[in-house]
């Protein structure tokens, strides 16, 4: 599933169609997670003044009206020619002036919405706050996690702390400071919730940097791979030895997502520090 860097980067790729207007738009499968809208001819004749993103999605704002994009788990927009083969799965195409915007979505767990009061409150009020803003900070995540006795790679997960920190990204920060992904969130002492933090950002702006991680069929809209995935040292690796001591990395299931750890470097720890 795309997370927080690929979405970043995939917003970045889509940035040549601003003050583009758009020409036509035409629906080839409206089914995803939720029908596509049937009245996006409002889009034609707009021009699209800015992109943004929040949490996984991307906030598409043109001259009069917003939309809501989210990739799901297998969803990707690519920028085409019109001569260019439609190809399957194509559910969306957006004709711009110079260049068109396809939706494609295998899975179809993706969506496109308008970004009206209904779907603002729904799905973007009650969300975390940005991982790399100000607003996640030290204290913040501390006092959040204090009543959490679930581990602290669900606790990280959880888009109602801090969003967009998916199963890569976790994994390979508590991996980094030595935090096993099963530990009590409540447990995690004001150190070590320092050193999550730090090595939260860290690492989101080095997939951000590198592109995002393409583990699948992940590529931005230019059909560019991203390669942060090159420098995975725990995620993925379960049964390989640790970088850091040879042991063998082990893996366990915390909240359905497979969680990679290496025993002697993040033993469990079940009291407070």
């Amino acid at each position: 599933m795309p997370e927080l860097p690929e979405v970043e980067t995939t917003k970045t790729s889509l940035l040549p169609l601003l003050e583009q207007r758009v020409q036509a738009v035409r629906v080839h499968n409206p089914s995803l997670r939720w029908p596509i809208p049937d009245d996006l001819e409002k889009l034609i004749g707009q021009r699209l003044i800015q992109l943004k993103r929040r949490s996984k999605y991307i906030l598409a704002e043109f001259e009069q009206d917003q939309m809501l994009w989210h990739l799901g788990m297998s969803g990707s927009f690519r920028l085409c020619q019109s001569s260019d083969e439609l190809k399957k799965h194509d559910h969306l195409v957006i004709e711009f002036e110079n260049q068109q915007l396809r939706y494609h979505d295998p899975r179809r767990f993706g969506c496109i919405l308008w970004l009206d009061e209904t779907n603002q409150s729904k799905l973007i009020d009650t969300l975390g706050p940005e991982p790399l803003t100000q607003d996640f900070n030290p204290t913040y995540l501390y006092e959040k996690l204090a009543k959490k006795n679930v581990g602290i790679k669900i606790a990280l997960m959880d888009n109602h702390v801090v969003v967009g920190v998916g199963n890569i990204y976790a994994t390979e920060s508590l991996f980094n400071i030595g935090v096993h992904p099963a530990q009590p969130a409540s447990t995690l002492s004001k150190a070590q919730v320092e050193k999550l933090v730090t090595e939260v950002k860290r690492i989101l702006k080095q997939a951000i940097d590198l592109g995002g991680s393409t583990l699948r069929d992940y590529s931005n809209a230019m059909g560019e791979n991203g390669y942060f995935q090159q420098t995975l040292l725990a995620y993925g690796r379960a049964g390989e030895m640790c970088v850091n001591c040879e042991t063998t990395l082990e893996n366990l299931k915390l909240g359905q997502r497979a969680s990679v750890f290496c025993p002697q470097c993040q033993p469990l720890n079940l009291s407070k520090v």
